[in-house]
């Protein structure tokens, strides 16, 4: 094999640490965006105590912009918040509770909590849960994640 030039050594250099900033395609590894099934899945994963960002979608061009963004902001701020992604014409109940009439639209789940009122339950099973929800209003980037978790003091990294 041939011995690589100056220039290509340097160039491979340059793509190697200015990826993020020439637009080069980026190494995320195995996607991290949670498609949503059911749910039971959702509310399973909230109990696991990390916030939730859901994307609610429809099929658009706009969509595959968002798709990206939210594979990238997945694999920087994962394991401390989960991303998912919901269908809404497969799942038209669930994105009908959210009663939303512009789509896509992006919300935060959190802090799911045991609410002291139950209520008249038909089934003693059942549990009644408050969820703190907020929209999401920034811009739709990895940035623009990051100054979201900022401005609502949610720690988005393992720095302590």
């Amino acid at each position: 094999m041939e011995e690589q030039s100056f220039f290509d050594k340097m160039m491979i250099n340059l793509r190697s640490t200015c990826k993020y900033y020439t637009g080069y395609p980026k190494d995320l590894g195995p996607s991290r965006v949670i498609h949503f099934t059911s749910e039971r899945e959702f509310i399973h994963l909230l109990h696991q105590g990390h916030p939730v960002i859901v994307a609610f979608t429809i099929k658009s061009n706009y969509t595959k912009h968002l798709d990206k963004v939210l594979e990238e902001a997945a694999a920087e701020f994962y394991p401390q918040i989960k991303f998912m992604r919901v269908e809404c014409p497969k799942y038209i109940g669930f994105c009908m509770t959210r009663q939303k009439k512009d789509y896509p639209f992006i919300e935060m789940f959190h802090s799911p909590e045991q609410t002291n009122n139950q209520g008249r339950a038909a089934d003693p099973n059942v549990t009644k849960y408050a969820v703190k929800v907020l929209p999401y209003n920034f811009d739709v980037s990895t940035y623009g994640f990051r100054e979201f978790f900022k401005r609502h003091n949610i720690q988005a990294s393992d720095n302590k």
